[in-house]
């Protein structure tokens, strides 16, 4: 199986035992990239399903079915941000860090992979 995940990946690494090798190889760094796109297309998804809700409320004041998915699509955006905050540094102002993190990270046009 590491096998298969190996060639896909396009490394030279052909076995179990160049795992090291296999890490160092930028196979991380893709699938943190990858994954940091997953968890944007989340959040641009959730806040967008947000804002529609919104509206839409803003007319069906009582539809609770609908304030009941807008209540959860709340706290799955909050979750997500939350995990993504943690893994990749903030995504706004307004998240609370032990340290001023802005500068250490490149800014988005910097990283070339959004």
């Amino acid at each position: 199986m590491l096998q298969e995940e190996n060639r896909n990946c396009g490394c030279d690494c052909d076995n179990e035992n160049d795992m090291m090798d296999h890490n160092d190889c930028g196979c991380q760094q893709m699938n943190d990239i990858q994954t940091r796109r997953e968890m944007m297309e989340e959040i641009k998804s959730l806040n967008f399903s947000i804002i529609e809700l919104g509206l839409y409320l803003d007319t069906h004041p009582d539809d609770q079915k609908a304030l009941c998915l807008h209540n959860k699509y709340c706290k799955e955006l909050d979750d997500v941000e939350e995990q993504y905050q943690k893994a990749f540094g903030p995504l706004t102002i307004k998240y609370p860090c032990n340290k001023w993190r802005w500068l250490e990270e490149p800014w988005p046009w910097e990283r070339g992979n959004f």
